[in-house]
């Protein structure tokens, strides 16, 4: 592995201590004015999910209504209710971005796949540039008043879906995740810059719980009257292993905005 992602792993865990487990779940508070701008209400309760920590899958609920939750794969988004009865589903979902801007309105099932793939992302990261068919090289370190973050551009392998095909992650002098950079191909593919705050740990597992994600302007810099997503993770997390055992949760004592 890379230098550097070899401590990002060590920080936030291990590779050893993250390969006993394969799935986890989290429940958080989002906002931002994306919602809006693709005429969507902000969910205002509690949300919770889960993804697999080996493969790209998740689970969102509730999800419209108390009774449904929605399930993501790259190839294959529903909204389903608790009997397993499929509200609505739609093959090939990246391909119903095609053409859409910033403010081109989504529907219920364009909102299930990108917040599958973005819970996805988050959960797994920086563990995640380990799985067969990532690239990862060191680029130029980001300076953030006086501290620098090195960085890692991660190039993703077909078959993951995520915001971008290129994603920028800078890591401070402890090696913990500071700021996630990408382009958000499925609105138009405008520059985001995304600041993580607030990391806890879980059973020797680090985790933030706190993400706040603002376009970005020239020279990198977020554009901070432009906030896009909030997401804030109450409790985390209930690690499950892979003999099916499961991990305290903690609370997070975090608050949302």
């Amino acid at each position: 592995m890379n230098d550097l992602l070899t401590r990002a792993i060590a920080a936030h865990g291990g590779l050893d201590r993250w390969n006993k487990f394969k799935k986890v779940t989290a429940t958080y508070v989002g906002g931002g004015g994306l919602w809006p701008m693709k005429g969507l209400e902000v969910i205002p309760n509690l949300t919770g999910v889960m993804v697999t920590l080996h493969e790209e899958t998740s689970s969102i609920s509730p999800f419209g209504q108390p009774d449904w939750h929605a399930s993501f794969t790259p190839d294959r988004v529903a909204i389903e209710t608790t009997t397993g009865n499929v509200v609505h589903e739609r093959s090939d979902p990246r391909a119903s971005f095609a053409g859409h801007v910033l403010d081109t309105p989504w529907d219920a099932l364009h909102r299930a796949y990108f917040m599958g793939y973005a819970q996805w992302t988050y959960l797994t990261t920086p563990f995640f540039m380990t799985m067969p068919g990532f690239e990862v090289t060191e680029i130029s370190p980001w300076q953030e008043g006086d501290e620098v973050w090195d960085g890692l551009r991660v190039k993703f392998p077909k078959g993951i879906a995520s915001h971008s095909k290129e994603q920028d992650f800078y890591f401070g002098d402890d090696f913990l995740l500071r700021r996630h950079d990408y382009h958000l191909d499925v609105a138009g593919g405008h520059p985001v810059a995304q600041y993580i705050y607030d990391i806890v740990e879980a059973d020797g597992l680090r985790f933030p719980t706190k993400r706040r994600a603002y376009l970005r302007g020239p020279h990198l810099k977020p554009i901070r009257n432009i906030l896009l997503i909030s997401i804030t993770y109450i409790k985390i997390l209930s690690w499950e292993q892979l003999g099916g055992n499961y991990l305290k949760s903690i609370e997070t004592n975090a608050l949302p905005p």
